[in-house]
Formats: C-alpha cells, sequence, structure tokens
C-alpha cells in the first residue's frame, strides 16, 4: 500500500470513528466534499495545509494519517 493508499484509508477510519459524514467533515475543514471524497479514495494527493486542518478538526496529530495499519489491525 502506498502513501496515498494509507492517508486515503485512515482519513476515512478517523472520520467514521468521529461518527461524521463527509459532508460534515469537508464543511468543518473548509474543503469541497467530492474533494474529501476523491482524498478517501487516493485519487488525489493532500497538501500539509489540507492535512492539517482535517487533523485538527478530527482532533487528532497529523501523523494518524499516514500510520500504516499491521494485519493484525496494530500500527507499525
Amino acid at each position: 500500500m502506498d502513501l496515498r493508499e494509507t492517508f486515503a484509508t485512515n482519513l476515512r477510519r478517523l472520520r467514521n470513528a468521529r461518527g461524521w459524514s463527509q459532508d460534515e467533515l469537508a464543511l468543518e475543514a473548509e474543503i469541497s466534499r467530492s474533494y474529501l471524497s476523491q482524498l478517501e479514495k487516493g485519487v488525489y494527493y493532500v497538501s500539509i495545509k489540507v492535512i492539517g486542518r482535517l487533523a485538527d478538526k478530527l482532533d487528532v496529530e497529523p501523523d494518524e494519517f499516514l500510520k500504516r495499519m499491521a494485519k493484525r489491525g496494530r500500527a507499525k
């Protein structure tokens, strides 16, 4: 899994853990819902600026988006 896919998976996981829809997170992070959707699909690369906004709104450290999960669900 490349970093873009890792980011996409973690973004989706963190958003769902918060119980937010894509619309809610996009509004909070001041990005479009379609852009957020594309990020969650791994279509686009994300800027550091947007990572910062998403981390702030999801109340996580930015590095949470890049942690690769082990096969048993543990972070490497």
